[in-house]
């Protein structure tokens, strides 16, 4: 995976002074790192049980898409605070810098459906856990949350502690 690693860039002082932003973007136009990163994925979920995908917006739905349609499952948004038009359920969190909102279609999932979470990065693990709530509350089971990148510092995986979780890329 370091080949991947190698496409990811850092940038530093953003969003703001001190933060260091790893940049998927590069990954993402280079069709032999975005297919490579995609087949990891595929080869770990052809052969687990699961029903549906959920991805966080927005990067990860660039990641979900393409599984999504290779395994034949059903992709679903979990978008930011006003995105959807039909009913919702709601998840306020905090950020590292903030605090945001998510939100999840009300008949998106049925009672019981296994359901992989997918984003593009495991941070402090704040906005997965309010994703896995949304999940759990459309009567969702989260099986696994997948990342392309996991900050180990940050230490998002304690968070997640009663998730399973799994990251391509990781940054000590």
């Amino acid at each position: 995976m370091e080949t991947l690693k190698q496409k990811i860039l850092d940038v530093p002082d953003f969003p703001e002074k001190g933060i260091i932003f790893r940049d998927v973007t590069p990954l993402l136009s280079d069709p032999k790192s975005f297919k490579t990163a995609i087949d990891v994925f595929i080869s770990r979920y052809r052969i687990k049980n699961i029903d549906a995908i959920c991805a966080v917006e927005s990067r990860g739905f660039f990641l979900a898409a393409p599984l999504a349609y290779q395994l034949g499952k059903g992709l679903h948004l979990i978008r930011k605070q006003g995105k959807l038009p039909r009913r919702v359920h709601q998840k306020r969190y905090e950020l590292e810098y903030g605090s945001a909102t998510l939100e999840l279609h009300q008949d998106e999932l049925k009672k019981g459906d296994r359901v992989l979470l997918m984003d593009d990065l495991l941070a402090t693990g704040g906005t997965a856990e309010a994703a896995a709530h949304l999940v759990e509350q459309a009567g969702g089971t989260v099986v696994e949350i997948a990342f392309l990148i996991e900050l180990l510092y940050c230490k998002g995986r304690e968070r997640l502690k009663k998730y399973s979780t799994f990251s391509i890329i990781t940054y000590e």
